[in-house]
C-alpha cells in the first residue's frame, strides 16, 4: 500500500512518460495481463491508455490491472492509468 507521498513521488515521475500499452474494445484479456506484468518488471512504472472503444469503465480496468499483476494503482486521469510495482531483480526508483 503506496503511501500519499510516495503516490505524488510517482505520479511526478510518470508525469514525462508515454503510454507503453494501450486497452481496445477487446478489453483486458490474459495475453494483455502478461505484456503488462512484463512492462512492469522492466520499468517499474508505466501508463497504460484506455481507448475509446473499450466497453469497461475505466476505473474498473485500472483495479483489474493493479489486482492480476499484482501491482499497485498510482493515479487513474482520463483515460490513462499509472501502475507501480517493484521489479524483483533490479529495483530502478526508490520511494521516499
Amino acid at each position: 500500500m503506496l503511501t500519499g507521498k510516495q503516490r505524488r513521488y510517482l505520479r511526478s515521475h510518470a508525469h514525462h512518460l508515454s503510454s507503453i500499452l494501450q486497452v481496445g474494445k477487446s478489453g483486458v484479456s490474459e495475453a494483455f495481463l502478461q505484456q503488462v506484468s512484463l512492462a512492469l518488471e522492466a520499468n517499474e512504472l508505466i501508463k497504460i491508455g484506455i481507448l475509446q472503444n473499450c466497453d469497461e469503465d475505466r476505473h474498473e480496468v485500472a483495479e483489474k490491472l493493479a489486482e492480476e499483476t499484482g501491482s499497485e494503482l498510482v493515479q487513474v486521469l482520463g483515460k490513462t492509468v499509472v501502475l507501480y510495482r517493484p521489479s524483483s531483480t533490479h529495483p530502478q526508483i526508490t520511494l521516499p
